[in-house]
């Protein structure tokens, strides 16, 4: 048995590997180049093209670029009307914009528990939430798998609620053959850095329905139009003028970030492609390991895995997490962990919010530990991630 590099062994590599990383090649460099010596950085054309380009690509009828995926949840639940008063049901285990978000708005999250083979949020848990205040679901595609679309989309419309996808995980994944982007009231999209596709930081929400369209873009500009049909002092004096009609944030992305972004987009098949071969070899490498829980999925969702997460059995180890996540690291390769249940933050317990509200969340986040996967890295490195994460299994293996 190798001795392990935090016991003064030798590391399994030479130079740190990350658990993601984005990929920019000269194309990319080209795309923002140009608009930087364009007319407009800002406020211009690019960001329209990539509009059109995101709504093809996932067959929504419209789609709304915005600053961050925060912003996009933030102008999902401003166009869904979402207030004071109002619930919002999402799950703990995810960033904590996913409940934040309502908060923004004056309402509350409620937190779902997740379903234990999965991760992703419980339909019967959800409608176990449900009361006369609950407004909408934001459902989270955690890891890049498409949640139970089905069941979900039936428990909303059953009680008249808006269904928020939250897919910063999850595009270029397919659910039942059709891309995920079209199937919820409103989808989500974050383009941060670590993401399949990347803008530098960005988002989008995408829509087929025409009035949430126009809420979203009144959200993401200030509550301003230029648009004579939605003013309330039609006939304006001109084309220099505007009306607020409502109130809105600052959430534009920029053109430069488009052009970057659209840039990525014509490569999203070949890096999800690449990311589904990472995961093939990785569950091929972990099956047999009685100490590690592999993440299943779902049949209805073909995945583009943001994330690779294995679960430690930890009652067949003589390590805690930490150590094993240290042991890693001493290993160079640096793992995360994703996520701490939201309702565990100060935060949120000084809001009321108690631990052991979900279980099975719980159950799962004491022992996941996210491993590299990125379009990047080459057969060596997924080896070298396999090699290290064996090595440290044998050497703590009760």
């Amino acid at each position: 048995m190798d001795r392990l590099a935090i016991d003064g062994g030798m590391p399994v590599r030479a130079e740190k590997i990350y658990y993601g990383r984005q990929w920019i090649d000269e194309e990319d460099v080209k795309a923002v180049s140009e608009v930087l010596t364009s007319d407009f950085v800002t406020c211009g054309p690019k960001v329209v093209e990539l509009e059109r380009a995101l709504a093809e690509y996932t067959g929504a009828g419209y789609a709304v670029a915005v600053s961050n995926g925060t912003a996009a949840l933030h102008c999902a639940c401003m166009a869904a009307g979402i207030g004071p008063g109002d619930e919002v049901i999402t799950t703990p285990l995810t960033f904590a914009a996913s409940a934040n978000c309502a908060l923004y708005c004056g309402a509350r999250p409620v937190f779902a528990d997740v379903d234990l083979k999965t991760y992703n949020i419980d339909p019967t848990s959800i409608e176990s939430h449900i009361t006369e205040k609950t407004k909408a679901v934001a459902a989270v595609d955690f890891t890049g798998q498409a949640v139970k679309m089905k069941e979900i989309r039936e428990i909303c419309d059953k009680h008249g609620l808006i269904l928020i996808e939250d897919a910063a995980h999850s595009i270029g994944t397919k659910y039942k053959g059709k891309p995920v982007g079209s199937l919820a009231d409103m989808t989500c999209f974050s383009f941060h850095p670590v993401k399949t596709i990347t803008s530098g930081e960005g988002g989008a929400v995408t829509t087929n329905d025409k009035e949430l369209y126009k809420r979203l873009v009144l959200a993401h500009t200030h509550g301003i139009t230029h648009e004579e049909g939605q003013m309330e002092g039609a006939p304006h004096e001109g084309p220099w003028y505007y009306e607020q009609v409502s109130l809105g944030y600052n959430y534009r992305m920029t053109d430069f970030q488009a052009a970057l972004l659209l840039s990525q987009l014509k490569k999203l098949d070949r890096f999800a492609e690449r990311r589904k071969e990472i995961v093939k070899r990785y569950n091929e490498a972990f099956r047999g390991l009685p100490e590690i829980i592999l993440q299943e999925e779902i049949p209805e969702s073909d995945t583009c895995r943001h994330l690779y997460i294995i679960r430690l059995d930890l009652e067949k180890l003589a390590c805690t997490r930490r150590q094993f996540f240290d042991a890693m690291a001493a290993e160079n390769v640096q793992c995360q962990i994703h996520y701490v249940p939201v309702y565990w933050f100060p935060y949120y317990q000084n809001l009321g919010y108690k631990k052991g509200l979900c279980p099975d969340a719980e159950e799962v986040y004491k022992g996941i530990v996210s491993i590299p996967l990125y379009p990047g890295m080459t057969e060596q490195d997924v080896e070298d991630v396999i090699h290290a994460v064996t090595k440290v299994i044998e050497n703590y293996r009760r």
